[in-house]
């Protein structure tokens, strides 16, 4: 591919994002550009083109956009059930595809589409699972490859909302929603194949505060390694004080940190201690927006852009997504069995009250 050809389907909160980045890229650097803007509601799309001063084409639909035959590669954030049904469209029409997470609604889809991309096109498809092109998390990765903590045994990594989801939002669940990025994390770092998961669901606070129907608002993730390492994963909607991200890698010889519960968005912190003391603690600064965008993109803003970037320049050498649907699939048959396994209130007596195990 000479030039990519960009077109932003789905102008919500995160295409939003997409489409702002995708000027920039677009702007930034030779062989890219944006061509088409896509929504369903044409009075987004047009505010959009006008608040990031995008000059590209509007369409209604996938169907109009590939008849208008603009566009040689495209970003997909519509919402997640129409994941497949927009994806397949345009990978049907001959186009490479950044998918934002998850892969489709459920792990049924998931392995449909997936069975489907095998045979149709399996190189078409890259995954927004962003978490993989962050600056500080790539350094832990780094560190962590090289051996720096010694045998790593337990990552975990914390995801708060400081706000309950939009009224009216459709979400297939918090952990299909909103784990997804600390699971393929998790999984990303420890390399080791989960051999089994479970999950506790509570609804604590803001999920009274949305029309949205969602399963809980708060939830943790357990996932035992084959290696015998574990993997822990908190999401939560009630982190009321501020936008709380987080992970700790523990090893043999040490420990890295990523972020810090000090409200502060304008730093993220990494540290990583040896025996001996620091192996090394550095600042990353994150991306200043000069207009309100939300509150993950203050933190993970350069690594949604690196994505972008990443995904153009595979599309330009022709080279294999780094992230693909596989690693999709695979973070959601971890959350799926998270939610089968899942221990609610509800379910606790069938483990006896505490008092009972205390009186034995």
């Amino acid at each position: 591919m000479d030039v990519v050809k960009l077109a932003v389907v789905g102008l919500g909160r995160i295409g939003a994002m997409h489409a702002l980045h995708a000027a920039e890229v677009a702007q930034g650097r030779e062989g890219c550009e944006i061509v088409a803007l896509v929504d369903a509601d044409p009075d987004r799309a047009a505010r959009v083109a006008r608040d990031f001063g995008i000059e590209a084409r509007l369409y209604a639909g996938v169907d109009d956009l590939i008849r208008g035959g603009v566009c040689n590669a495209a970003i997909v954030a519509t919402p997640t059930p129409l994941h497949r049904e927009h994806a397949g469209a345009l990978i049907e029409a001959g186009y490479p595809v950044l998918v934002e997470k998850p892969l489709t609604d459920s792990l049924t889809g998931d392995r449909e589409f997936v069975e489907w991309l095998s045979t149709a096109a399996p190189r078409a498809v890259m995954l927004g699972l962003q978490r993989r092109f962050d600056p500080p998390l790539e350094r832990a990765k780094q560190l962590l490859e090289a051996g720096a903590i010694g045998k790593p045994f337990k990552v975990l990594s914390m995801l708060e909302d400081s706000n309950p989801v939009p009224d009216g939002y459709a979400s297939p669940g918090i952990l299909k929603d909103m784990a997804i990025h600390n699971v393929d994390e998790v999984l990303w770092l420890m390399g080791s194949a989960p051999a089994a998961v479970a999950s506790i669901g509570s609804r604590l606070h803001s999920i009274e505060l949305s029309t949205a129907d969602e399963d809980f608002d708060d939830a943790l993730v357990h996932v035992w390694f084959e290696n015998g390492a574990a993997g822990q994963v908190l999401v939560s909607r009630n982190h009321v004080s501020g936008y709380h991200v987080e992970s700790w890698i523990f090893g043999s010889e040490g420990q890295i940190h990523v972020g810090h519960f000090e409200q502060n968005p304008r730093e993220v912190v990494f540290e990583a201690y040896g025996r001996d003391g620091v192996i090394e603690k550095k600042i990353y600064p994150p991306r200043a927006y000069d207009f309100p965008l939300p509150e993950f993109v203050d933190r993970f803003g350069d690594a949604y852009k690196k994505e972008l970037e990443v995904f153009v320049d595979c599309c330009l050498s022709g080279t294999r997504f780094p992230v693909d649907q596989h690693d999709a699939l695979r973070a959601m048959e971890v959350i799926e069995a998270a939610t089968r396994n899942a221990l609610t209130q509800d379910k606790a007596p069938r483990l006896r009250a505490w008092k009972e195990n205390l009186n034995e």
